[in-house]
Parts: C-alpha cells; structure tokens; sequence
C-alpha cells in the first residue's frame, strides 16, 4: 500500500509537473502574443508619427523654397523700384535743367530784342541825321 500511494503520489506529482509545463508554455505563448501587440500597437503610432514627420519635413522644405523664392522676388521688385525712383530723379534733373536752359533762352531773346531795338533806333536816328545832311547838302546846292 504504501508503495502504491507513493506510485499514485509520484504520478500525480508527474501530472501536476506536465500540467505546470503546459500552462508555462501557454504563459510564454500569451506573454509573447502581449508583447507583440503592444509592439504592434506602439509601432502603429511611431510608424504614424514617422509619416507626420516625413510629411513636415517635405511641407518645410518647401516652405523654405518658397520663401526664398518670394525673397529673390522681393529683391527684384525693390531692385525695379530703386531704377523707377532713379529714373524719376533722372526725369526731375532733365526738367529742371530744361527750364534752366528755357529761362537762359528768354533771358538771351529778350537781350537780343532790345539790343536790335537798339540799333533800329540808332540806325534810324543815323539815316535822319544823314538825310537832313542830304536835304541841307541839296539845298545848298
């Protein structure tokens, strides 16, 4: 009998070690299965937060691009509006210079106009003078 409880007990200590294996490598199994699909689920985020990043990084280049477009286009305009305000300078220079020569014109016409007043009117003084000397010479004669 003894022997006999001592087979039972072994066998049943048998079982129970068989049974503990088994749900071990279930443990193992479920923890694997865990870990896993926490893995997966952490990847899912990480893996849409690489693409957010990706998709920022694209988003920011061009940003970049085209601010320093924009900034190349700025400085053409200010560039063009620089040469319009010389040009108008220029413009401005050319006028005043133009009513400077057109004051020196009339200045110069009105010199002119009294200088042959001038002479006219010694010419004219000079034919009466040398025609009373003509009418006065003839009457003498």
């Amino acid at each position: 009998m003894l022997a006999s409880m001592v087979k039972d007990h072994n066998l049943r200590q048998a079982k129970r070690k068989q049974e503990q294996e088994v749900r071990r490598k279930e443990a193992i199994e479920a923890s694997n299965e865990l870990t896993q699909a926490l893995v997966d689920h952490l990847n899912v985020g990480v893996a849409q937060a690489y693409l957010n990043q990706k998709r920022l990084d694209v988003e920011a280049k061009q940003l970049h691009v085209g601010a320093t477009n924009f900034a190349k286009q700025t400085q053409q305009w200010l560039q063009l509006i620089d040469n319009f305000s010389s040009a108008l300078k220029e413009l401005g220079d050319v006028e005043n210079w133009a009513r400077s020569i057109e004051c020196d014109m009339q200045i110069i016409q009105q010199s002119l106009e009294l200088a042959y007043k001038a002479s006219r009117a010694t010419q004219g003084t000079q034919n009466a003078t040398t025609a009373v000397g003509t009418t006065e010479a003839n009457n003498t004669t």
